[in-house]
């Protein structure tokens, strides 16, 4: 196991090194302004990952005048997981981007769901706090993100994204989380990592804190 976690760590610091430039390298995010002749709708499509989902999805989009606003994809287990924001200009109905998708969606095993936007949920809103990436590893058992999640709540410590992984073998398997975070005024990465000593004790896994506050431009 001492093997599979230093494989890990490398992996980790890889990580995070190519998050910080990734990050300090794109410009600042305009705000999503909102508009009262423009509609929003939050569209998620879930299912059994298979090549050519995205094309099909956005195809459809693209056929009713869509405009994708933000989305953000993702694999768990052998799942594909897509949310986009996506505007349309008036008059449209959330019916009409239905009856476009779900079609779509039957034919390839998907679930589809889709929601209306209101005007305040629209603006998209910037963690305004310095920014961490917490990054937790070790033998897998239960209640891990449970533990680690509730301490920063309690903090107000706003998870900004998380993402988990088993990794390892069979016989030695490797719980790995990795969550971004944004910090309240008053708050330090060293505080934050003090705050999970015990539980990295308690648990007996390996917790990392590092900042990784963007650069605007």
């Amino acid at each position: 196991m001492s093997i599979i976690i230093t494989d890990f760590k490398k992996h980790l610091q890889m990580k995070s090194f190519w998050c910080d430039n990734r990050i300090r390298l794109l410009p600042e995010r305009l705000p999503m302004t909102h508009q009262p002749e423009i509609l929003h709708y939050a569209v998620s499509v879930v299912g059994k990952d298979r090549p050519g989902i995205v094309a099909a999805i956005s195809e459809g989009l693209f056929n009713l005048g869509c405009n994708i606003a933000d989305s953000s994809c993702t694999m768990l287990g052998g799942e594909f997981a897509m949310i986009l924001i996506v505007s349309l200009k008036k008059p449209f109905s959330k019916s009409r981007l239905i009856e476009e998708l779900k079609p779509v969606c039957d034919r390839m095993g998907m679930t589809l769901g889709v929601r209306t936007l209101h005007s305040d949920e629209v603006s998209r809103q910037e963690a305004a706090g310095e920014i961490c990436m917490i990054s937790v590893y070790g033998a897998d058992q239960p209640g891990i993100v449970y533990r680690v999640t509730r301490e920063l709540a309690a903090r107000s410590i706003n998870i900004t994204d998380l993402n988990t992984k088993l990794i390892g073998t069979e016989e030695e398997p490797v719980y790995v989380m990795m969550l971004e975070v944004a910090l309240p005024d008053g708050e330090s990465p060293e505080g934050v990592e003090q705050t999970l000593a015990a539980l990295k004790k308690e648990l007996n896994v390996e917790i990392g804190v590092r900042s990784i506050t963007p650069v605007a431009f």
